[in-house]
């Protein structure tokens, strides 16, 4: 097995040289001399109208044309985008004309959920790096219908997707395009605070034109990468900054809530009201602090059920605001990339879920916590405190987590973490020391050690990952190798499978070449070889490889794809496997999986996506489909349904046959991308239970909310008793920024 891994990867290596791949269109270095946009004081606050119909934004021309990154890179936008940025004492403004010559009839939005998914929608994209060290990005952007997206982006590699910053933007729609007009506080804005009160900052600006799948940029970057790389932006010059001055953001609420709990013993209602709140104080241009009180998540979105059929542990992302600020510096990690690349391993050695929720993501009280992080073109630092309250089974526990990483030239950074969580009886230490280098411009080497002891498991225990990834504009290529002992126990962390040694080689080609037919129709041929490999950490015995073959993968110029893959497995089952209540014994098996997969143009008012997935399964048959339909007669309503069907032939020792689906239905409606409602339904066949959830949610003034929530869920405890919860939640939040 060893030397099929090695003749692998040399024919990954080998891929790039195919001379069909050869394309005039590469990857190019950062220009030496940075393009630059002038930034213009005026006295005057502007009335943020999206209409630019002040004086100031008339006497002032455009910036630099925008460039292709898709379809044709380097080329000239086919649709003009003009950008003008003035400030004054309170405001960055930047007023965005995105031109179209089909008016209105091409815009393209599905929601009016804040941070869209970005394939679906027009969009432009402003991201500012306000220390110029080409790493670390401040992101905001905006759809035709002023609904906002904001992250930042740390290497283009580590992303905070959910950061919500303070900052307004308002658009307006016409027969020539949109138009966007923001205003940024320098509040929000991280800058140093330097004896020259004129500064100079990296900027780029993207925009994405669904309707001919375009995206372009101010200033070019290869198409391998994304507007977020930071060494390719131009610089925002003529910025006479105010001194970062006492930056103290306070977001006190108060919560009513009515409880309601129907189990096998009868009907228990209780009745809450609870204040508490946050205070985010910015002590100085790289350092923040952060201190949260009873502590409350009501607003967040609930978990979707799973039906998992596979080894692999299933990962739930994070979705309570207060652990997603900051999760890229305490949260690192190695996992599947949204393309399959990398493998199906991840480890994660902090994982914020682990606090505040039990086994099955139902709330614990979290009493108090804070976070202090520090950010510099330097080094990195960030220490996390919290303390959990005692309910039912779990007892009061405290939580800590310790992060260092230190900057190594332009793109190298090494560093360490810790984790904590002590409980009456146990005290769980993980330790970690991680590094990253990008070598050049499109290959990566990333990596990291942990050690854990104490806990559930008192020994001392290893664990660890590497991986090297290569990314061009014609191949993209990667190595994973990952290892678990059988002991280690990160009780703070995630890891997908223990008592392993993974190695997953791999490799994709993208071809846009003169032999790619239905070029009016088809974008780029991807196939790709995605093989996995497996062995038991503690016998040394193999136990799993998966190959994972795309012959068929095409890309459609509209945003949509079509691929096929075949999958030769084999598995050793050192213990009974059940997926979805069905037991499969020990031993070996060979079989085989197909999948086809399909996508129209995620940007239309009526979309789908699908796959299928059918074949041999461990000694029987799985039949497998997911199917998720999205209908948007305007951006202010959109449904969402989905399913997933498996159906078992002849699987396991009883050789069963049955049928699970799980359903579910997503309802949006927005009167404004302030006012919306939101109601998700739930129901799994396997144990007939059903979750709904309702909610209202203004944004009365910028990140001050009320929140009407109402959630019902079924379930079965231990004994299998069918147990259900109604909660009525009204919440409301404050923020006042000092």
């Amino acid at each position: 097995m060893p030397r099929l891994v090695f003749g692998l990867l040399l024919l990954i290596q080998l891929l790039p040289m195919c001379p069909l791949g050869a394309q005039s269109v590469q990857v190019f270095p950062p220009p030496e001399q940075k393009a630059a946009v002038q930034a213009f004081r005026i006295e005057e606050n502007l009335k943020i109208d999206g209409r630019l119909d002040e004086l100031v934004w008339n006497r002032l021309s455009s910036t630099l044309p925008f460039t292709q990154v898709e379809p044709q890179q380097g080329l000239p936008a086919q649709q003009q985008t003009r950008v003008r940025v003035v400030y004054n004492q309170r405001f960055l403004y930047l007023g965005i004309s995105a031109m179209d010559s089909n008016g209105t009839k091409s815009l393209r939005a599905t929601d009016f959920k804040r941070d869209f998914s970005p394939r679906q929608h027009d969009h432009v994209q402003i991201s500012v790096d306000g220390f110029k060290d080409g790493r670390n990005a401040m992101v905001f952007a905006t759809n035709p219908y002023g609904v906002q997206r904001d992250l930042l982006s740390f290497d283009d590699l580590l992303y905070d997707l959910d950061w919500d910053g303070l900052w307004k933007v308002r658009t307006t729609r016409h027969d020539s395009g949109w138009v966007a007009e923001f205003a940024i506080p320098w509040e929000t804005l991280r800058y140093p605070s330097l004896a020259d009160s004129t500064q100079t900052w990296g900027i780029n600006i993207a925009r994405s034109r669904r309707a001919s799948n375009e995206l372009s940029t101010l200033s070019p970057i290869p198409r391998a990468f994304t507007p977020t790389r930071m060494d390719y932006a131009a610089h925002l010059t003529g910025l006479q900054v105010p001194a970062p001055g006492p930056n103290i953001r306070v977001q006190p609420y108060v919560l009513f809530s009515n409880d309601r709990y129907r189990t096998a013993d009868g009907t228990n209602s209780t009745h809450h009201i609870k204040p508490g709140g946050e205070l985010k104080w910015v002590l100085n241009p790289n350092t923040v602090l952060d201190l949260t009180a009873n502590t409350d998540f009501a607003q967040a979105d609930v978990d979707r059920q799973v039906n998992n059929v596979t080894r692999f542990s299933v990962f739930f992302p994070e979705r309570r605001q207060f652990f997603l600020e900051n999760a890229s510096l305490f949260g690192f990690n190695i996992s599947p990339s949204i393309d399959g690349s990398g493998g199906s391993m991840r480890i994660q050695p902090f994982f914020s879920r682990t606090i505040g929720l039990d086994g099955g993501g139902m709330p614990l009280p979290i009493q108090a916590g804070g976070r202090l992080v520090s950010r510099s073109s330097k080094e990195n630092m960030g220490l996390m405190v919290m303390r959990q309250g005692a309910a039912d089974s779990s007892p009061g526990t405290n939580f800590m987590v310790g992060r260092y990483s230190r900057n190594l030239g332009k793109q190298g950074r090494i560093g360490g973490l810790m984790t904590i969580k002590n409980q009456p009886g146990a005290t769980n230490v993980l330790s970690t020391a991680d590094a990253f280098f990008r070598l050049g411009e499109s290959a990566t080497l990333n990596g990291f050690l942990m050690h854990s002891v104490g806990g559930q498991v008192q020994k001392g225990a290893l664990a660890g990952i590497a991986q090297y990834v290569k990314s061009t504009n014609t191949y993209k290529i990667w190595m994973t190798q990952s290892f678990v002992h059988r002991d280690f126990n990160p009780e703070m962390g995630f890891v997908s499978r223990s008592d392993i040694i993974g190695a997953t080689p791999g490799g994709s080609w993208f071809y846009r070449g003169k032999y790619l037919p239905f070029k009016k129709m088809l974008r780029a041929f991807e196939p790709g070889l995605l093989p996995e490999f497996y062995w038991q950490a503690s016998t040394g015995r193999f136990i799993e490889r998966q190959l994972s073959i795309f012959p068929i993968w095409f890309n459609f110029q509209n945003g949509g794809y079509i691929g096929y893959s075949i999958n030769p497995v084999f598995q050793y089952l050192q213990e009974d496997f059940l997926p979805l209540g069905i037991r499969i014994g020990q031993g070996d098996y060979t079989y085989h999986r197909q999948q086809l997969w399909f996508s129209t143009d995620q940007s239309k008012a009526i979309n789908f996506n699908t796959r299928v997935e059918w074949g041999t399964y461990f000694d029987g048959r799985l039949r497998s489909t997911e199917f998720q339909l999205q209908v948007v007669p305007n951006p202010h309503f959109s449904l969402i349904t989905r399913i997933n069907r498996n159906i078992f032939s002849d699987v396991g020792v009883a050789k069963e046959s049955k049928g699970v689906n799980l359903y579910s239905a997503e309802c949006r409606i927005a009167a404004t991308p302030r006012l919306q409602f939101v109601g998700f339904y739930q129901r799994n066949s396997e144990n007939q239970a059903a979750n709904l959830n309702l909610r209202l949610a203004w944004e009365y003034q910028p990140l001050s909310y009320l929140y009407l929530v109402w959630n019902n869920r079924a379930f079965d405890d231990s004994l299998m008793h069918r147990q259900k919860e109604d909660h009525t939640i009204m919440k409301i939040s404050f923020l006042k920024q000092i």
